[in-house]
C-alpha cells in the first residue's frame, strides 16, 4: 500500500468517528501545548497535509463566526452564513497551529487568571510576576528597585512555576534578566507580551513604575 492509499484509509477511518475527521483534529488540537505544523497533525491523524490544512481553515472560519465559505453565502443566505463566534479561536504561529482563548477576551482572562487560578501565588508573587511582564527583560535588581523589596525568593518561586526564565545578561552589569514564558502566555491567554491587559491601576505597587524604574538605573 503507498503512501497515499494509506492516507486515505486513514481518512475513511477518522470519518467514521464521531463528527469526522474535523472532530479528530479538534480533539488533538485541544490537548496540544504547544504549536504543531500541519506536517506534524497530518502525521499524527495518518492523512494528507493538505486534507489537514482544509480542515485548518474550515475551523479557523467556524470559531470566528463563519460556517460558509464566501463564494457559498448568496447561494445560502447571509442569515445562515454566520454564527456567533466563539470565545476562542485557531491561530497559525510561527508556522504552527494552536487554539488560543479570543483577544477580546484577554482582560477577563487575565482577570480570572490573576485572581482565580493562581491564588496559590503570593500578593508580593504577582506584584513581581506584573513588573516583569510589563518591564521584560529586567534584572532581579530592577524589580526590587520598582517594588521596595528584595525579589529572589519571589523570582525563585516564580521561576520554578514556569512563568519566567532566563533571559541572559545584562550587557552594562551582567546581571541576569528575566522574561515572561510561553506558559505565562498560555495562563494568561494571550499570543504575546503586545496582548497584556492593562492591569496596572488594579496592582498595588506599580503607580510611577516609570519613575521608578527609571531611578534604579541612576
Amino acid at each position: 500500500m503507498n503512501e497515499q492509499e494509506t492516507a486515505q484509509e486513514g481518512l475513511a477511518d477518522l470519518e467514521a468517528l464521531p463528527g469526522g475527521a474535523r472532530a479528530a483534529l479538534e480533539a488533538v488540537l485541544m490537548v496540544i501545548d504547544e504549536p504543531a505544523t500541519s506536517e506534524e497533525l497530518a502525521a499524527g491523524l495518518n492523512v494528507t497535509v493538505s486534507v489537514v490544512e482544509d480542515l485548518l481553515h474550515d475551523l479557523q472560519r467556524e470559531y470566528s463566526g463563519y460556517t460558509v465559505k464566501a463564494p457559498d453565502v448568496d447561494a445560502v443566505g447571509f442569515a445562515d452564513a454566520s454564527t456567533a463566534p466563539r470565545g476562542f479561536e485557531l491561530r497559525n504561529v510561527a508556522g504552527g497551529w494552536r487554539i488560543y482563548s479570543r483577544s477580546d477576551f484577554a482582560d477577563i482572562v487575565g482577570r480570572f487568571v490573576l485572581e482565580g487560578q493562581t491564588t496559590r501565588l503570593t500578593q508580593a508573587a504577582l506584584e513581581t510576576l506584573a513588573v516583569i511582564a510589563y518591564r521584560q527583560p529586567v534584572s532581579r535588581a530592577r524589580v526590587s528597585a520598582i517594588r521596595g523589596v528584595n525579589v529572589d525568593s519571589v523570582v525563585r518561586t516564580l521561576t520554578q512555576r514556569g512563568l519566567i526564565e532566563d533571559s541572559g545578561n545584562d550587557p552594562e552589569s551582567g546581571a541576569v534578566l528575566y522574561r515572561t514564558t510561553s506558559y505565562f502566555l498560555e495562563r494568561m491567554g494571550i499570543g504575546s507580551v503586545a496582548e497584556l491587559p492593562q492591569l496596572s491601576p488594579h496592582l498595588p505597587g506599580l503607580e510611577g513604575i516609570d519613575e521608578h524604574y527609571d531611578a534604579s538605573r541612576m
